[in-house]
């Protein structure tokens, strides 16, 4: 059994991948729903507000501190490989980093840079708005799956 700060570092994975799930959750059932109802300016100019407001200490905290303890998880999972855990450990660190941290580097930000050289008012930002409604919210539902899927990962492992 998973024991001392190990397991104290997988009860934060828990915490910290199941927080990180409900946000992007949040954003695919209704948030981009709600933004995408808008005219295309406005919901233009409401995304490019939420961007610049989500890199703010309590969301990356949650996002990066997860994918911190993911990282530190992984390794020391590989360096002591305990006798139950291992495999949860292990797959619950590949989901985050790779399905979450990942995908939120290749495809969503790159889409949010994308999204804020528009001017909200512009024939550019009415034609992109829907692309990338549809994209970045494909992606985002990846996001979520995939931390939601660590969570419950870690939790298994836990229970071992």
């Amino acid at each position: 059994m998973i024991d001392g700060p190990y397991y104290v570092l997988t009860v934060l994975g828990v915490l910290g991948t199941g927080l990180a799930a409900g946000v992007f959750c949040a954003f695919s059932a209704f948030v981009m729903r709600g933004l995408a109802a808008l005219p295309p300016a406005q919901g233009v100019a409401a995304m490019q507000a939420v961007n610049v407001a989500a890199v703010r200490p309590a969301f990356m905290l949650v996002f990066l501190g997860s994918a911190v303890l993911c990282a530190v998880l992984t390794v020391v999972t590989f360096v002591l490989w305990p006798d139950e855990g291992a495999v949860e450990l292990l797959a619950g660190g590949a989901l985050y980093l790779l399905g979450s941290f990942g995908l939120t580097v290749v495809a969503n930000i790159p889409r949010n840079d994308g999204l804020a050289r528009l001017e909200p008012g512009s024939p550019e930002a009415a034609a992109y708005w829907p692309v990338y409604v549809r994209e970045w919210t494909l992606w985002n539902h990846v996001r979520t799956l995939a931390s939601a899927g660590a969570a419950l990962a870690y939790v298994l492992a836990l229970a071992g």
